[in-house]
């Protein structure tokens, strides 16, 4: 242990999210956590907002990390601290939302003999986080924080939890850098696909006749770099386009080849185009049933190809054609690379039809618009 730093746990707390980044933290106070909370008032590097209920410190947490594209991070207490985290946890594992809680906890001595603000954390927040810990030894503390940071990014990102008992906020030990602290074996997520993979998808998208894009979430936590290749390989393949609510802004709504928002509350257009087309290429959504309806009349008759860097989300709902497990960055940018490659380019007269049969469904839609609109008008008051 020579020449590491000695320190609190507290104090320990403060250095490792100093030294992952972090610039705010969302929180209220509580018995559980006050060491923490006297060493973020002793300094000025971090920011604390204080907020009126742990949820809406969940919540706000959420918001940074989407506006920032940092990792959140909420701060609890012990007991119905952590227990009122456990809303904006869930919401941020289903919507892949990065955030750090940082939860208090009653002494270790005390853990598990229904001490003031007890509660079993760790086994209320495993269905909600990507992973959680409860930290007996202090010597584990900046490790722990510095993995949860590295948990919460990578791969889907997700929220996590560390359960911090009082005790341990006060002993004295060892702080490791994150330069130093040797990453969890198990969690190793892939971000290169399978180029064989990609390279079938290619030659599937290239002999469509009534193909169509359909992104979501992935695209935008993958990062602009990915939203840039997305709009690249649209325009090379002039490809209709369509998005989930969470996928929207990676391609402009002003662009050619859009389509609208699809699923419940889409636009017909994108809807009918889903259903009637001979290839899909999912990027970065995950087939939920606002999207779906019912599984067994949606698409019926295409290929589908699903890019997600969650194993676990491919042939989860719909099964696929082509699945490519890596981030979609990575990903399009092989893609891009590959349709660039092809000896002969699809002509443009290919998906000519389906470009006239997509114009028909606005078509459509307007003149139903227009004939309801009518009719309300008609309508006695």
């Amino acid at each position: 242990m020579t020449g590491k730093e000695q320190m609190t746990g507290a104090e320990i707390v403060l250095k490792a999210l100093k030294d992952n980044g972090v610039e705010h933290i969302f929180g209220y106070p509580g018995g559980a956590v006050l060491p923490i909370y006297d060493e973020i008032f002793q300094q000025d590097d971090i920011q604390h907002i204080l907020v009126r209920h742990e949820q809406g410190a969940g919540h706000a947490a959420e918001g940074y990390a989407r506006s920032t594209g940092k990792v959140g991070v909420m701060l609890v207490t012990s007991g119905p601290g952590a227990t009122n985290a456990v809303t904006p946890l869930q919401d941020a594992l289903m919507d892949s939302v990065p955030l750090v809680c940082l939860s208090g906890q009653v002494p270790t001595s005390l853990i598990g003999s229904d001490a003031f603000q007890e509660c079993d954390t760790v086994g209320i927040t495993r269905p909600c986080t990507k992973h959680n810990w409860l930290v007996k030894d202090v010597n584990d503390l900046a490790r722990v924080i510095h993995e949860a940071f590295r948990i919460a990014q990578s791969g889907r990102p997700g929220p996590v939890v560390v359960d911090i008992p009082k005790d341990v906020q006060f002993a004295t030990g060892f702080y490791e850098p994150p330069s130093e602290h040797l990453t969890q074996q198990s969690y190793q997520p892939k971000v290169q696909g399978n180029l064989n993979s990609i390279r079938a998808a290619i030659e599937l998208m290239a002999t469509a006749r009534r193909p169509i894009f359909y992104t979501g979430g992935g695209v935008v936590n993958s990062g602009p770099e990915a939203s840039k290749l997305l709009r690249e390989l649209v325009e090379l393949t002039n490809f209709p386009i369509t998005s989930t609510l969470m996928g929207l802004g990676c391609y402009p709504a002003s662009g050619p080849n859009w389509l609208g928002m699809l699923g419940m509350h889409g636009s017909y257009e994108a809807n009918m185009a889903m259903h009637d087309c001979d290839v899909m290429v999912c990027v970065g959504a995950r087939f939920d049933d606002r999207i779906t309806g019912r599984l067994n009349a949606f698409s019926p008759n295409s290929k589908k190809i699903h890019i997600d860097i969650d194993p676990s989300s491919i042939n989860k709902n719909v099964r696929v054609d082509v699945p490519i497990t890596g981030d979609v960055g990575h990903v399009l940018e092989d893609m891009v690379r590959l349709w660039r490659a092809l000896p002969k380019k699809p002509e443009k007269a290919q998906t000519q039809d389906w470009w006239t049969s997509i114009q028909q469904f606005f078509c459509l839609f307007a003149e139903q618009r227009c004939h309801h609109a009518a009719i309300r008008a008609a309508a006695p008051v």
